[in-house]
């Protein structure tokens, strides 16, 4: 393998200012999103959740953004795994989307809050058959002893249930990360980059720039 030093790049992207910036940062990412959609980026709405457990020490995983509006950003997950566990006991989480084609990503922080019954429930409704039965069968996060076991537990629901439509379990559902940070990263040329910082205040949103 090359020296991974000689992986850098120069980051090439339009100027980022906040003061061309929305003064709604929600705005300013769904059109960041709608970007990334529109060029065609593979699972754009991948992104990194970072938690920490009762111990300090913290984890990342990738997750998908299933709807961000004034509320917050909301993905969906099992209510037992170690994401979960680490939400029960420290209910604050980072987010970090990353479109490297356009040189941009997004980081989010704050306070994390399970979503509505109704709302897991319309999203477990429109999943895919096999997401929703994987959903029901995994015990996430816990030890197997083979995915034989896995997928026999799979096929034993779709016999369960035939052409009906399970129920979402009582152990999966979303999240919704409520944010009091949102930065905006924009790559420049020689690591000079753009970065715009939204910050929520008593008076609302406000938004400076940080030095690369």
């Amino acid at each position: 393998m090359q020296p991974l030093w000689r992986l850098g790049q120069q980051y090439q992207g339009a100027s980022l200012d906040p003061a061309d910036c929305d003064p709604d940062p929600f705005v300013e990412v769904s059109r960041w999103l709608t970007l990334a959609v529109d060029g065609g980026i593979p699972q754009a709405n991948a992104m990194t959740l970072a938690t920490v457990d009762e111990r300090g020490r913290p984890a990342a995983r990738i997750v998908l953004l299933k709807e961000v509006d004034a509320r917050g950003f909301v993905f969906y997950t099992s209510y037992i795994g170690r994401k979960a566990r680490d939400l029960s006991t420290h209910p604050y989480a980072a987010l970090v989307l990353w479109w490297e084609p356009l040189h941009r990503q997004v980081r989010v922080e704050g306070q994390v809050e399970v979503v509505s019954p109704e709302e897991s429930d319309a999203y477990f409704a429109s999943r895919p058959r096999g997401s929703q039965l994987g959903a029901i069968a995994s015990p996430q996060s816990q030890v197997i002893e083979s995915r034989e076991e896995l997928e026999a537990k799979v096929q034993e629901l779709q016999m369960h249930y035939g052409e009906q439509m399970p129920p979402r379990p009582d152990t999966w559902g979303g999240y919704r990360v409520v944010p009091d940070t949102i930065e905006l990263w924009q790559g420049q040329p020689s690591r000079l980059h753009d970065r715009v910082r939204y910050q929520l205040t008593e008076n609302g949103w406000m938004r400076d720039r940080l030095a690369p």
